[in-house]
């Protein structure tokens, strides 16, 4: 599971239309430090506006504590 990026851990499908930023930007490793990535199906801001949000993921999480 090394390397999964968000996209595939959230099972979120914006990789199949390039929708999301954090794809766009190939950033699925760091999503949290790209702006406007489509978390829980809605825009969100940038880093400092969404970064509480992203430190309730499991995904942030996982990344953070080097588990996947």
């Amino acid at each position: 599971m090394a390397n999964t990026q968000c996209w595939e851990f959230m099972k979120c499908g914006h990789d199949k239309n390039a929708s999301c930023p954090a794809f766009v930007q190939k950033a699925g490793r760091r999503c949290w430090l790209v702006a406007g990535t489509l978390c829980g199906g809605k825009v969100q801001g940038d880093n400092a506006q969404k970064i509480a949000n992203c430190k309730l993921c499991d995904f942030y999480k996982k990344v953070k504590a080097a588990q996947i």
